[in-house]
């Protein structure tokens, strides 16, 4: 297609002919000749890469009988970008909860489509009721109007009003009604005789009470410029894109973690079922929106540590501490017995504190559930309910529960300690969860308490949807290295490495999580099959997500797996400087630089006179000229924080060995660069290198040239693309710093019309 602008809108146009038949189906790409001719995916054709499918998908024109060869048929479509705040309004959080009490109507569903007369396109993909449908007729152009609204409300309808008499000449009374051909998307067809082009038209919602026009110029349909040579075109499609709204939907919502939301029956923290009070609050209040903390399990130390959202045990399972134990027997149509609801009781009264006392609630949640468990849990799992839940989740449940049982029996979640069960094969998952094996009953246990979660949640969700609220989940960019996932799948993760933040000034040695980052490159030689997993599990509960660290989708900052702290981290994927780069600007040490710098002067000063000698001989090696480097026992942050301490050593020797740990953490911090660890000619600048005694002890040149390759790094070098090759695209590194393609930016910015 060739492209023009018409004022401030980029057209693209072309002319293909073709055969009659009653209909084609088309879509737009938006694409870009490769630089890499082997490279192969299921979006390549030839030399071109599909980079962004119309976000309306196929679409269909349909063409009346009787075309004789020469005529035309003229489609103007608009570019439905993704980004529209109106195609936003295609989310699951409006079509399925907050607009799904307007019914909705499907394509195809009329019984006369083979064939038919009337023009059809534009992302319509549906056909007009044999009544609205009009055959062309000499002198004349059969001109379909189409236009979407993701936003009307039940019993409001579209009309379209213009300049001609066909379309009431914009007299209110007169208007035009469209047809709804299938949500979201209003079309009408109308005979325009060669004599009223150019016209001028508008859409207009009809509600209850009155007729609302759409705001902006009127919109305008013309003959195109070539048919003064070819004639006029016998049909029209205009898909107008999006009825243009003054205002989009807007609405407010709350956010809170589901611990925190408890009622007169939690027991020791909030609860699941305790959302639908809060679902009635907020529709009285008018809120529209329910978001909360993630809610996967994180049972991973089994101390109060695990109350941290975050740190997932499993993506999918549900944590424990949100089962209402009030509820587990209400699927047979009982109430727990009389011994059990005064333990209950009891326990409700004990654990109702000011604050969460997780380690409590969490002792007795897991006693009294298996109580539940050994009296009635046989009747649950032989449930056909049950059993269809099982049979759906089985792929994630049964490796959960093996992983939940080998962690009890081991008193660790660290798998890697497990010995021959240290990776969680098939046939080891398969010999745990074998039906009717030795521990059978054991991870039963866990299948029982996921499918109470399940049902729980699901229940708080639909009865959410009922009300119009949304129920929006909380994503965590990470999984804790001591989780199911990492176990099953651990060549997922770059598992000696850890996820973290940059300094910045509320931490000014960084963020360490503790996560393994993830293999990218290995996740998408599966398709994304994980992530696809994930969230369509999640998606059985919530309609929208907050994506924690979003960023970290693009862009992480990685810590070594060694490092406590996050200031020897750098960025990943990232464009780092190179040997030669340093070399050219004539800075050649490169092991001066990535090296920690240590002097006797240095030493006095961290650690004071007296003491920096029994430092130095302890937990140094001398290096010659008055400098030393660290033992290698005690050459990474994580070995430094481990220098043993007794449990009852008198407080000067707490205070001096925490001494001694920090400073020698400040002297393996004190570097310039650090070396890539996958690339001997890498290197990444450490954060704020110019604070350091290793930079200030450089000469002025380097010092010079390094804080500008600093900054560079830090605030332009990872934002621009690399400048393209002559005829090419540019380039930038994937996950794992390779390079690939890039539109240049001129390419990137919306287009607005084919």
């Amino acid at each position: 297609m060739s492209c023009v602008h018409e004022k401030d809108v980029l057209v693209w146009e072309a002319t293909v002919v073709v055969p009659w038949k009653p209909s084609y189906t088309y879509k737009y790409a938006l694409a870009r000749q490769k630089d890499d001719d082997t490279a192969g995916g299921p979006n390549v054709h030839g030399n071109w890469l599909i980079e962004k499918e119309d976000a309306a998908g196929e679409r269909t024109v349909w063409l009346p009988e009787g075309l004789q060869g020469g005529e035309l048929v003229e489609l103007c479509d608009t570019w439905i970008d993704r980004s529209h705040p109106a195609a936003l309004m295609a989310s699951a959080a409006f079509t399925k909860v907050l607009f799904a009490h307007k019914p909705i109507t499907r394509a195809g569903s009329d019984s006369n489509s083979g064939g038919g007369a009337g023009g059809g396109g534009g992302g319509s993909g549906g056909l007009l009721p044999a009544a609205a449908r009009c055959a062309p007729a000499p002198g004349e152009t059969v001109v379909r109007l189409a236009v979407a609204d993701q936003q009307l409300e039940a019993g409001e309808r579209l009309l379209v009003t213009g300049g001609i008499p066909q379309l009431g000449n914009w007299q209110p009374d007169q208007m035009m009604r469209l047809t709804e051909t299938h949500t979201p998307v209003w079309e009408a067809e109308l005979r325009v005789p060669y004599s009223c082009f150019p016209f001028t038209y508008k859409y207009a919602i009809q509600t209850a009470e009155s007729v609302i026009l759409e705001v902006g110029e009127p919109r305008l349909a013309c003959l195109p410029a070539s048919s003064a040579s070819v004639g006029a075109p016998t049909v029209m499609v205009r898909h107008d894109g999006y009825f243009r709204r003054d205002r989009h939907w807007r609405g407010a919502g709350v956010a809170l973690p589901v611990f925190s939301l408890r009622t007169a029956h939690s027991v020791g923290v909030g609860e699941f079922l305790d959302l639908l009070p809060l679902v009635d609050l907020a529709d009285r209040c008018g809120l529209r929106l329910i978001q909360v903390l993630p809610v996967n399990d994180t049972c991973v130390y089994g101390t109060w540590w695990d109350s941290y959202p975050y740190s997932s045990l499993s993506v999918h399972a549900l944590h424990p501490q949100y089962l209402a134990l009030r509820e587990l027997l209400a699927e047979q149509g009982r109430q727990l017995p009389e011994d059990l609801a005064l333990e209950l009781e009891a326990a409700r009264r004990a654990l109702d504190k000011r604050d969460v006392d997780y380690e409590a609630t969490m002792k007795f949640k897991t006693a009294f559930v298996k109580k539940v468990f050994e009296r009635y849990g046989t009747a649950t799992l032989e449930s056909e309910s049950y059993k269809c839940w099982f049979a759906a989740n089985a792929s994630w449940l049964r490796p959960y529960a093996a992983f939940c049982f080998l962690r009890d029996i081991f008193g660790t979640s660290e798998h890697w300690r497990w010995g021959c069960m240290n990776a969680g094969t098939r046939e080891l998952v398969d010999r745990l969860t074998a039906p009717g094996g030795e521990w059978a009953r054991r991870v039963e246990l866990s299948y029982y308490v996921q499918y109470h979660l399940h049902r729980q949640l699901l229940r708080a969700s639909q009865y959410a949807a009922s009300k119009r609220v949304v129920l929006k989940g909380d994503l965590p960019i990470g999984v804790d290295k001591r989780s199911v996932d990492t176990w099953v799948a651990p060549h997922l993760f770059r598992m000696d490495k850890s996820t973290g933040a940059p300094p910045d000034a509320f931490s000014p040695t960084g963020q360490n999580w503790g996560f393994p980052t993830y293999d990218w490159s290995a996740m998408a030689s599966e398709g994304f099959s994980w992530w696809r997993h994930r969230l369509t599990h999640m998606a059985q509960y919530f309609t929208a997500y907050r994506i924690d660290h979003v960023l970290g989708f693009f862009r992480i900052w990685e810590v070594p797996g060694d490092c406590v702290t996050g200031l020897l981290g750098y960025f990943r994927p990232s464009r780092p400087l190179s040997r030669s780069e340093l070399e050219q600007r004539g800075v050649w040490d490169v092991q001066r630089l990535t090296q920690p710098y240590i002097t006797e002067a240095l030493l006095r000063q961290l650690f004071g006179a007296e003491r920096a000698e029994a430092v130095a001989a302890t937990y140094m090696l001398e290096d010659g000229s008055g400098r030393y480097r660290l033992r290698p026992a005690y050459s990474s942050e994580a070995a430094i924080a481990a220098i043993p301490l007794r449990p009852d050593s008198p407080r000067w020797l707490v205070e001096e060995v925490e001494a001694t740990r920090a400073g020698l953490t400040r002297l393996r911090q004190n570097v310039v660069l650090l070396a890539d660890p996958e690339d001997p000619d890498a290197f990444h600048p450490r954060f704020n290198l110019m604070s350091t005694s290793s930079y200030a002890a450089l000469p002025a040149p380097w010092r010079a040239t390094l804080r500008h390759m600093h900054d560079d790094y830090f605030y332009r070098r990872q934002e621009d693309p690399v400048a393209p090759p002559p005829g090419g695209a540019a380039a930038a590194p994937d996950a794992n710093g390779r390079s690939l393609p890039v539109l240049p930016h001129h390419m990137t910015n919306s287009v607005g019309a084919h």
